[in-house]
């Protein structure tokens, strides 16, 4: 069993947002390693004595939604294990709300070497996932009042899928697929290869009969194509909010859900919401969201 270098609450905490402490290490682990791989914090044991204690804050510089909270808590207690230095790590704020500039999020106290050298891995993961979370939100937002939810897709940062779908969730968006083999999507080159829609879905259920399989359509005869064939959910791949609905008034009699996809931006979501679609497929989740800006500030 991996031994976690952090209390147990913090553990109970992970587990209970659906992430894995176990990966949480590794992920934690790989970020501070990418600083530390080179050498020691030269500039912080320059300029700060080995015995310096204090306190310092995470603190939002701008408006958004958190996401990582208890990750960031992970990296400094991490480090804090890594040198046999006891940290205490104070979650004001926790995952899911909405921020401004100002607000505290993290309040840690120890060895002042120790919380200046985990600033920026602590940081970077802090500020991605709150990032995606933040976007997740905005688009959760304009949905507002509709039955349509945003879901993410598999366009994420290497290494950080695990997290950045979390952050989607802590937006108040739904995860789309985790991999490739949780659920599959018959795309355009698979129905090339197979022939057609009917062909290449029956392929997939035969193969895999428990997974969930979505189609890619691009036309209104793809989507009577794929109902007949028995999907249980069609992706409406760059059709505009029209064919949308038209698409929908095939689907829904036939008790199959429907996701709109491709190059979709918050000033469509109104329209795109209102042709009855079930999801909105945003790839700039976790591709393009960009980082929530927090900063650490040493208390005088």
């Amino acid at each position: 069993m991996t031994t976690l270098p952090w209390p147990a609450p913090l553990t109970a905490t992970l587990a209970s947002a659906g992430l894995d402490p176990a990966h949480v290490l590794d992920v934690v682990t790989r970020t501070l390693d990418e600083d530390l791989g080179w050498g020691p914090d030269v500039t912080t044991e320059a300029t700060l004595p080995p015995g310096a204690v204090g306190t310092a804050d995470v603190v939002a510089r701008r408006p958004g939604c958190l996401a990582g909270v208890p990750v960031a808590a992970a990296v400094v207690h991490a480090l804090g294990a890594r040198r046999a230095e006891p940290v205490d790590v104070a979650i004001v704020a926790g995952d899911g709300v909405r921020v401004r500039p100002g607000d505290i999020v993290l309040a840690v106290s120890g060895p002042l070497r120790t919380l200046l050298t985990a600033e920026r891995s602590m940081l970077n993961l802090l500020g991605q996932l709150s990032g995606v979370a933040t976007a997740t939100a905005a688009w959760a937002d304009a949905l507002a009042g509709s039955a349509t939810r945003v879901r993410d897709t598999r366009k994420t940062v290497p290494g950080l899928r695990v997290l950045q779908k979390y952050a989607v969730r802590c937006g108040g968006g739904v995860n789309h697929r985790m991999g490739l083999g949780d659920a599959a999507l018959i795309k355009d080159n698979h129905v090339a290869a197979a022939g057609s829609v009917r062909a290449a879905y029956a392929a997939v259920a035969d193969r895999a009969p428990g997974v969930p399989v979505e189609v890619e359509c691009d036309t209104l005869d793809q989507v009577a194509e794929a109902i007949a064939a028995g999907a249980g959910l069609i992706l409406l791949d760059n059709m505009t909010p029209d064919r949308m609905r038209e698409a929908v008034a095939l689907a829904r009699p036939a008790g199959v859900r429907t996701e709109a996809s491709g190059g979709l931006t918050l000033a469509d979501a109104p329209a795109v919401a209102a042709t009855g679609v079930d999801y909105v497929s945003v790839g700039a989740l976790t591709h393009s969201a960009p980082v929530l800006d927090l900063g650490l500030d040493l208390r005088s």
